[in-house]
């Protein structure tokens, strides 16, 4: 008889499967832009709006395989019931065996150092305890050598105007969660202050640790302070890499740059069976360290940061695991059933708004993908939908940043859209801003304004208008590495979600073509996929929208 986790797996698996065979028929939209969120509708690039609720409907019929669970939608359900549900699936599918699969050894030594005080789990991208593959690794190595477990933060703000209050403030409100519910399992947290090059393998030599294990992220930068911390910790101390944030680990996924969603989407459904599964319960420790940790006080390491506290905390996203668990149970009651139809209209409340929380790390993309799926029919096609953004077309932006250096710049997209985009370069521009006009919303067009106001003030803006926010920076500065600049500039500044793989592919293909293809050939834009005011106008009510957001006091 097949465990409830193997069912799940089954039926997942074979629901994805059937969707996104249809998808791969027609796949020259868009990637999901900065978030899972949105994905653009074109005529000549999807299938009829009939056809797709047909074929996307069949596809969650598919889901319902004899033994998976469903989980309707029960308006009569408490508030709160997502937590306790968790709860009782991680307790249950405890015993569960690690996928060695997720996990790569960067250094030359793989054996816990023998005579050591305990082992490390580094945390640097997953910023919470339950469904966290990398801390899930550590307390299983620590309790085969029946050794105490710590987690470490190295705490580091680059003087950048990036750095802002509403990031860090976000960023240490969850931490502080995490600390809590450390103590509460007898495993020690400790807040580092410093890049991890400079103070973590002091701290293990210290600590006497005999193991480091960490997270996984495919910028440039976490990948320098893996690289700092391999050249400066103990040769006979292993460290440990696990992607902890994809479903299926990126180096798994693929070898190799993936050119857009059609070419890695086959690859990722196939390995779904192996890794969409369940997560274990990380579970109170039962080995003390002799040494235990400082308490942290959050308070006054947030106050002593220096970032630009202008940029304040936006109201609607409470931090922590707890908040994106609340909202998450608040996509799948109130907000889920209308993803498929009303996704791309900024009016209608039908997004999951999860971006930050997975963002940071606080929330598992994985368990998100599992809970969302277990609504089966009652949620109908939204359930395909959101999975495909959620997973496949997320996991390509890592790939893309974890497999070309140059994620970031013009340089690093197709050959085709650079060609384009210089052949248009010297183009008339019947409008150019500065970034500092653009930054306090002072175009032309209300829209645009609208869309930035609303990044400005919630920290957070519609998929479908990021898209066309970021083309019609392009549309009007002087050149597209300037364009490029000023959008990630924007982005990483204001969205919570900023700073992201997300964000980078998302500026990359509204202003490169990254993950597109060429279109009709116009002035600026050259064959770059083009976006106007009166195509919004049919998609959706701009002028209220613009009502919304639009501000004179900006």
């Amino acid at each position: 008889m097949m465990s409830s986790v193997q069912c799940n797996t089954r039926a997942i698996s074979s629901f994805l499967r059937q969707y996104l065979k249809v998808v791969a028929q027609s796949d020259q939209g868009p990637t999901s832009l900065f978030s899972t969120k949105a994905k653009a509708f074109t005529s000549q690039a999807i299938m009829s709006e009939k056809k797709r609720k047909s074929t996307s409907a069949a596809a969650a019929a598919a889901v319902k395989e004899p033994g998976a669970k469903q989980q309707k939608l029960d308006p009569t359900k408490e508030k709160g019931w997502l937590k306790d549900s968790l709860k009782q699936q991680r307790t249950k599918n405890k015993q569960m065996k690690f996928n060695r699969k997720r996990l790569r050894y960067t250094s030359n030594t793989e054996r816990i150092k023998q005579g050591s005080e305990g082992v490390l789990y580094w945390m640097s991208r997953d910023h919470r305890v339950q469904d966290n593959w990398a801390l899930i690794h550590a307390q299983q190595l620590a309790l085969k050598e029946k050794l105490p477990l710590h987690v470490c933060f190295c705490l580091f703000v680059p003087k950048s105007l990036l750095s802002t209050l509403r990031h860090y403030s976000f960023m240490l409100k969850g931490l502080k969660e995490v600390e809590k519910e450390c103590k509460a399992l007898d495993i020690q947290f400790h807040l580092l202050h410093g890049s991890a090059g400079d103070v973590l393998p002091g701290f293990v030599s210290d600590r006497e640790l005999g193991a480091v294990v960490t997270d996984f992220s495919p910028l440039r930068e976490p990948l320098q302070w893996l690289e700092d911390v391999k050249k400066t910790l103990p040769k006979d101390i292993p460290l440990i890499q696990v992607d902890a944030h994809n479903v299926v680990p990126c180096w798994v996924a693929s070898p190799k740059l993936e050119y857009a969603a059609r070419t890695i989407r086959g690859k990722i459904t196939k390995l779904l069976p192996d890794f969409l599964t369940d997560l274990p319960l990380v579970e109170k420790h039962p080995y003390t360290a002799a040494r235990t940790a400082k308490k942290v006080d959050w308070e006054k390491t947030l106050a002593s940061l220096q970032v630009d506290r202008t940029i304040e905390e936006p109201e609607w996203a409470k931090p922590g695991t707890k908040g994106g668990v609340a909202m998450l149970e608040s996509f799948i009651d109130e907000r889920l059933k209308l993803f498929a139809t009303q996704r791309n209209d900024p009016n209608a409340a039908a997004l999951s708004q999860l971006s930050p929380w997975i963002r940071f790390g606080q929330l598992s993309a994985q368990r998100v993908a599992l809970q969302v799926q277990q609504c089966g029919s009652s949620a109908g096609p939204a359930v395909a939908s959101f999975i495909e953004e959620l997973v496949v077309r997320r996991e390509l932006t890592d790939n893309f940043c974890f497999y070309n250096e140059k994620y970031d710049r013009v340089e690093g997209a197709y050959e085709w859209a650079q060609k384009t985009l210089k052949d248009h370069a010297e183009d008339k521009r019947e409008y150019l801003y500065t970034r500092e006009q653009l930054e306090k919303a002072k175009t032309h067009d209300k829209l645009w304004n609208a869309s930035q106001y609303q990044m400005i003030t919630e920290g957070k803006m519609h998929g479908f208008l990021r898209m066309y926010w970021a083309k019609k920076i392009l549309e009007w500065t002087s050149s597209p590495e300037e364009a490029l600049s000023i959008a990630l500039y924007l982005n990483d500044r204001y969205s919570l979600d900023g700073q992201d793989p997300n964000g980078f592919v998302g500026c990359m293909w509204s202003i490169c073509g990254t993950h597109d293809q060429g279109w009709k050939e116009r002035e600026v834009f050259g064959k770059i996929r083009f976006m106007n005011y009166k195509g919004c106008q049919r998609k959706f009510d701009v002028a209220k929208f613009e009502r919304k957001y639009c501000s004179k006091n900006l």
